[in-house]
């Protein structure tokens, strides 16, 4: 018995297929980018279909007992009554929403971030875009593949709390009665309905499948860290921290997102939008001036002793010791707060993604940068996708 978990990242879609045992058996790989198109970033959605049937078909995805669907979280994707796309996908990385992040953040007195749904629904009624009067149907990415696989309008508890703030297992009661009185329009009557991990959300050639969930659930059901003082960090083209808390924050800040996890539990989440982006250009640089000495070199042999250098005590030790910390420094100020200000208490957090991938040098400067032991968990290299099959392991006959 297997269950298939799927991630729609930033650079990748991943398929997995997990045994009984929770040991990745089969993994299916299709690279994508975003365009940035007419002022927003964005994905077609031709282009998702690709990629998922191209993952899929690397893999014996007919055997799967259950599917579970993550992808990247926040983002704007919406419809008319009929089901038809009103406006190009605009992802999580889009930042337009700047004026609507601001006014909903002050009437609720909750962060709202720009790359939230609420904050670009409202940003487009700003704007006086003519699509919003036509709207049916608000959702994220793993939340539409999901409708269009299952038929069902859900997500996950996690990815519904980057959409709109989530109170007592669905959305904020008094927030939904104030962006109705600010907009004339009813979330709820709009969005998809929240579910807990758990519960069996439609079915796909009677296959069943969990809720849809977002990469910062996801992430930490790949990494084991869903109980309150453990967290994970997600670090590649991007990076954030998940905090899972005992208690709520005392104050709202502007850096740290207030989400729940999979289960409904409370977490603070500390986003910054680039992390290996701002590596990798030096270190294609580098690439570059071995190619015109004709060096022989992989390019994972490249980043690998390049980052490794940053433990060292040459020029290039410190050069490279100072990109690394600046690709991590935002989120080290967001934690800061949480830890010096608010007096979270972390016992540990558990890494993946591309920054730590090198060796030692990823862990060991993003502990330091953190104040916080960072411990790397062998299985969530496949990050979001073995998280997605763990949520469907707990509806496809697979034993937790």
């Amino acid at each position: 018995m297997s269950v298939l978990g799927i991630e729609l990242g930033s650079t990748r879609i991943k398929a997995v297929l997990i045994d009984e045992a929770r040991r990745v058996r089969q993994t299916g790989v299709h690279e994508w980018e975003n365009k940035y198109e007419n002022g927003h970033w964005t994905y077609a959605l031709e282009d998702v279909w690709a990629g998922i049937k191209d993952a899929a078909q690397q893999i014996e995805a007919e055997q799967a007992s259950a599917i579970g669907i993550s992808a990247m979280m926040h983002g704007y994707l919406v419809f008319d009554k009929k089901g038809e796309l009103l406006t190009p996908f605009r992802t999580w990385r889009d930042t337009t929403a700047q004026e609507a992040s601001g006014r909903l953040t002050q009437l609720f007195g909750f962060n709202i971030p720009r790359r939230w749904s609420v904050a670009h629904l409202y940003q487009a009624i700003l704007d006086g875009e003519a699509h919003v009067r036509d709207i049916g149907y608000i959702t994220t990415l793993a939340g539409y593949v999901h409708w269009k696989l299952t038929g069902e309008r859900v997500l996950g508890l996690g990815d519904a709390s980057g959409m709109f703030p989530i109170a007592d297992g669905g959305y904020n009661r008094r927030f939904v009665g104030q962006f109705r009185e600010l907009t004339g329009i009813d979330w709820r009557q709009i969005a998809p309905r929240p579910l807990p991990a758990g519960v069996c959300a439609g079915t796909y050639k009677g296959v069943p499948l969990c809720p849809p969930e977002g990469d910062a659930g996801t992430g930490l059901m790949a990494t084991g860290t869903l109980a309150p003082r453990t967290g994970n960090v997600s670090a590649g083209t991007s990076v954030f921290a998940t905090v899972v808390l005992e208690k709520p924050l005392a104050r709202v800040y502007p850096e740290i997102d207030v989400v729940v996890t999979p289960l409904g539990d409370c977490a603070a989440m500390v986003h910054a939008n680039e992390c290996t982006a701002k590596i990798d250009p030096w270190l294609n640089l580098f690439g570059e001036a071995f190619d015109l000495m004709g060096a022989a070199y992989s390019r994972g042999e490249l980043f690998t002793r390049l980052y490794e250098a940053a433990l060292g005590d040459t020029k290039l030790s410190a050069f490279m010791r100072q990109l690394l910390e600046s690709a991590v420094s935002e989120l080290s100020a967001g934690l800061r707060i949480l830890t010096e200000r608010e007096g979270v208490k972390i016992d540990s957090l558990a890494g993946h993604g591309g920054f730590f991938k090198s060796g030692r040098a990823g862990q060991a400067i993003m502990s330091e940068m953190l104040g916080l032991p960072i411990h790397l968990v062998a299985q969530s290299a496949e990050g979001g996708a073995y998280g997605a099959g763990l949520l469907a392991a707990k509806i496809g006959g697979i034993a937790p």
